[in-house]
């Protein structure tokens, strides 16, 4: 069908607005289908995912676009903010423990997920890297997987294009997976049992004096958490670049967030509608990095690729939720777990956000970043160890 569109897109790459109006269809579709009778099975994430999939295959949005990259650096770090502004650090801080744990046991699953992979698989000369590279990106991101290709000296295109193309496709149905988990009540019930929906305080009249200032959402209450969220991320960027720690970007913004927010909860608690904000954004973001999911070209360039990323994140899953079951840690905190080192450290607070999970949401960033921290030095290290090895 890409033909029809001189090999482009119903929606052209270049008419950014347009690109734009399709990502917010997406999202708004997303949250209409969740609703229905028949759509509710899943949540409005993995619609967005499903469908901005379908379409990107289907050429009518593209699969890569200026637009996207506004997505990713901007509507990204304006939406962390969003949903930290009622964040208590000293009412979650018990439970980021247990999440530090679980992302423990989600980087040592991809660490040994990538030596199976490696073990099983014949990838050729360029073994080695791409195992360095896999491991960086699952416990990691993006910065350290073209940290990895750089690192290593990766300069395949063809191979490069390939494994982004299954990067992009396996992490969005991994994401769909991780989703849709909590509603097996078979595995569900195989894992211990915590509350992390209700955010608010223990104390009776602080609660009544909190829901009775937080009452409305208003026009007023909307504009200052917008404002407050990118003014937060200004601050951060001019720290980050001052600094010259891009990596610890949202590190950054996690701590000029929840600041104010552990400091003046109540306060900060009148900034209702913020965390709506956020979740329009995260449905957008959801919607722009399942389009670059390339069906065709994972299939007719490396499918061995797909076999090699199944591998990792299987055993990644195994690790994760098989001792984390044996560690009594909640499944909750197992998927944001698994979720912040697959995707990083933007998708797993969404995540928490979406599902309801709002004690999750600090913790799911924070590891996320320790994530972007770690991910470089064990894709590294794996690379080293294979070729030593040698793979």
């Amino acid at each position: 069908m890409g033909e029809l569109f001189n090999g482009g897109s119903l929606i052209p790459a270049e008419a950014s607005v347009a690109v734009f109006a399709a990502l917010f269809v997406i999202a708004a579709a997303g949250f209409l289908l969740e609703k229905t009778n028949w759509g509710k099975a899943v949540t409005g994430a993995v619609w967005a995912i499903l469908i901005a999939i379908v379409l990107s295959n289907l050429h009518i949005i593209p699969r890569d676009a200026p637009a996207y990259g506004v997505v990713f650096d901007y509507l990204v770090p304006v939406l962390v903010p969003l949903f930290l502004f009622d964040a208590d650090l000293r009412r979650i801080v018990r439970e980021t423990g247990r999440t530090l744990g679980a992302f423990g046991l989600a980087c040592a699953g991809t660490v040994l997920g990538a030596l199976i992979g490696v073990v099983v698989l014949d990838l050729g000369a360029r073994e080695p890297a791409l195992a360095g590279i896999f491991t960086a990106t699952y416990v990691g991101g993006s910065v350290n997987y073209a940290a990895l290709i750089e690192s290593t000296g990766f300069d395949n295109a063809n191979v490069v294009s390939a494994a982004t193309a299954i990067d992009n496709l396996m992490s969005a149905l991994f994401l769909a997976m991780l989703a849709l988990m909590p509603g097996w009540a078979w595995l569900a019930r195989r894992f211990p049992q915590h509350d992390f929906t209700d955010d608010t305080p223990d104390d009776g009249q602080e609660t009544a004096m909190a829901q009775t200032d937080a009452a409305w959402v208003t026009s007023g209450s909307m504009a200052l958490a917008l404002a407050g969220s990118i003014l937060i991320v200004a601050v951060s960027n001019g720290i980050v670049d001052w600094l010259n720690i891009e990596s610890y970007r949202y590190l950054i913004i996690t701590i000029l967030a929840v600041v104010p927010a552990t400091a003046f909860p109540n306060t900060m608690k009148k900034l209702q509608g913020g965390f709506e904000l956020g979740l329009i954004l995260a449905f957008v973001f959801f919607a722009a990095i399942a389009a670059g999911a390339d069906i065709p070209n994972l299939i007719s360039v490396a499918p061995i690729l797909a076999v090699f990323v199944l591998i990792i994140l299987a055993v990644h899953a195994i690790v994760v939720f098989g001792l984390g079951s044996l560690l009594k840690i909640s499944l909750p905190e197992l998927i944001i777990a698994s979720n912040a080192a697959v995707l990083g450290a933007t998708t797993a607070p969404a995540l928490a956000a979406v599902k309801g999970w709002r004690k999750l949401i600090t913790p799911g960033v924070l590891v996320g970043v320790l994530g972007y921290a770690v991910g470089t030095f064990l894709g590294v290290g794996v690379f080293e160890f294979w070729k030593a090895a040698g793979g």
